[in-house]
């Protein structure tokens, strides 16, 4: 638990820091505390407070969404389902499961966002065995450093931790330390993305193993016009440390089996976003798993829901 209370330490200074710096978010219409005192350390790029055009605005992730983060500070609440298949050549024995879940961001100040990353509740099938029950449940702080809008240009760092309030039948009750980092640059229409995380298991192991892993994530957008735009998303899961492995496989995002070490799944996704009205974004996106064996993770299907505020 002492690394927790260090990243959580890390996360009250980050607040300390982005009080000081300016910053206008990419589409936070809501912010907590807006007059937030600021001290401008990089005038150059100081930045307009009239809206951005509207083909500079990027498409938020779509696959991995509990750890893909994008650089940007909003408002909004986001709502998923995720059918996924297990490989039927993996230790699982095939099978399926549907995860059902709920994302709540809230921008503190134009730099400082709250993510409530992960919750849910899964229906775990798979050949072996079947269950249901409800996920861990993780929140962290994500400060937005870098916001050059004429470049567009932005980065962020992000800390958080994962409770084990999620039930072991699922695969799920491991406590977790994630740190992150994430940028996003544009070009016009086309905007590209990418996400690196580390996790650090900072609680007893399960009877289903923990290890630390890392995680990388890469977006791409484009804007063809006011309601719609593809997305191509490619997600990387490795295994760096191991601890008591009941099963020899990873968890990815699904579970929280803690995989040998160098245990790695790629996957490759391609999906859209649709926007219907203003302030609400429907996304869907197909995924793909290119390494062998397939493991933990065959292909997935991802459909979700943003309101912003």
């Amino acid at each position: 638990m002492k690394r927790s209370r260090w990243c959580w330490a890390f996360g009250l200074f980050a607040l300390v820091c982005a009080a000081a710096l300016p910053a206008r978010a990419q589409d936070a219409g809501f912010v907590l505390f807006p007059k937030a005192p600021q001290l401008v350390l990089f005038p150059s790029l100081t930045q307009s407070d009239q809206p951005l055009p509207a083909e500079q605005i990027f498409v938020h992730p779509v696959t991995d969404p509990y750890f893909h983060e994008d650089a940007f500070v909003s408002t909004d609440l986001r709502m998923w389902y995720a059918y996924h298949a297990f490989a039927s050549n993996s230790v699982l024995a095939g099978g399926e499961a549907d995860v059902f879940a709920a994302q709540v961001r809230v921008a503190l100040t134009d730099q400082l966002q709250l993510v409530a990353y992960k919750d849910g509740f899964m229906t775990l099938h798979p050949g072996l065995f079947h269950a249901d029950g409800w996920n861990d449940v993780a929140a962290g702080l994500k400060w937005e450093f870098l916001q050059d809008r004429r470049d567009q240009l932005y980065a962020a760092f992000g800390a958080g931790n994962q409770f084990p309030w999620g039930e072991s039948k699922v695969l799920q009750n491991k406590d977790e330390v994630r740190l992150w980092g994430s940028v996003d640059k544009g070009f016009g229409r086309l905007h590209l993305g990418g996400t690196f995380n580390y996790f650090i298991a900072s609680g007893e192991e399960g009877p289903d193993g923990s290890g630390d892993h890392l995680s990388a994530d890469v977006h791409a957008d484009y804007r063809c016009c006011d309601w719609f735009s593809p997305v191509v998303e490619s997600n990387f899961y490795h295994v760096t440390k191991s601890r008591d492995v009941a099963l020899p496989i990873q968890g990815a995002d699904v579970t929280n089996l803690g995989g040998v070490s160098g245990d790695d799944v790629w996957t490759i996704g391609v999906g859209a976003e649709i926007r219907p009205i203003k302030h609400v974004a429907i996304r869907a996106a197909w995924e793909k798993n290119v390494t062998h064996p397939a493991d933990v993770f065959d292909n997935r299907v991802t459909v979700s829901a943003i309101l912003s505020i």
